[in-house]
Formats: C-alpha cells, sequence, structure tokens
C-alpha cells in the first residue's frame, strides 16, 4: 500500500494488537490509506531513548496509561516513583504496556518529530488533514 501522506514518512504505530483502540486506529489507517510500521509493545519493547524522545513531545502523564491493569498491578512505590521521568523511563521499559496507546510517532520532511498518543477520528484526522 502506498501512503497518500508522503511527507510525513516513516510513521510508527505503538500498541498490542488485541487493544480495541489500537484495532481502530489501525482500520481508520487503512481505511485513509495511511502506511504505517506497526510495533506490538509486548513483542518489541521501545528503547529508553525512543521514550526519553517521546516525553520531549507527550507529557508523562499522558504518556502513562494509568487507567490500564499494568498500572493497577503497580506497588505504591511504583507509583509514586513514575513521576520522577528517569524512573519512569526505567518502568516504561520494563513494562511498556504502561504506555498509553496507541502512539504515533513519525516524522516530516524537515526531519521534526511528532508523536500523538491515544484515538479519536477526530484526532486522526486533524494530524492527518483527512476527513474522519
Amino acid at each position: 500500500m502506498t501512503s497518500k501522506h508522503t511527507d510525513i514518512a516513516p510513521i510508527h504505530l505503538y500498541g498490542i494488537p488485541n487493544c480495541d483502540t489500537v484495532r481502530k486506529s489501525r482500520a481508520w489507517l487503512t481505511e485513509h490509506d495511511i502506511e504505517v510500521v506497526f510495533h506490538d509493545l509486548k513483542k518489541s519493547p521501545p528503547a529508553a531513548a525512543d521514550i526519553a524522545s517521546w516525553l520531549k513531545f507527550v507529557p508523562l502523564e499522558l504518556l502513562i496509561n494509568k487507567k490500564g491493569t499494568t498500572w493497577r498491578a503497580l506497588t505504591p512505590e511504583q507509583k509514586t516513583a513514575a513521576a520522577d521521568p528517569v524512573t519512569a523511563i526505567a518502568l516504561i521499559s520494563s513494562q511498556p504496556t504502561l504506555i498509553k496507546r496507541p502512539l504515533l510517532d513519525m516524522s516530516d520532511k524537515t526531519g521534526s518529530q511528532h508523536v500523538s498518543v491515544g484515538y479519536s477520528a477526530a484526532q486522526f484526522a486533524g494530524i492527518f488533514g483527512t476527513p474522519s
């Protein structure tokens, strides 16, 4: 499939295949002929450097999915420590399903990086300049 959005390449989508929100986002991207490289967080956790890079664009409070089972399974001490970015990066590296899904990581032709978490049709339409 060839992407109509050649000004943004490559587009990396991070998530887990059985997540409903990730499935919806992938369906939306396919419907709009937007090609992505999918990264299964469970099979291929992101590097600490990638997580640190994402934190330049997404606040830690948004990057961590505090509604998920992985967060709820953390100890109170781990939850408190996760407020520190360095500790959070290590924690996310060891438990990548803490990341709010899906996460889009893309660069435009100028090399500017863009990162977005979560999914709604309106959000993706705004990112890609397409009708929702």
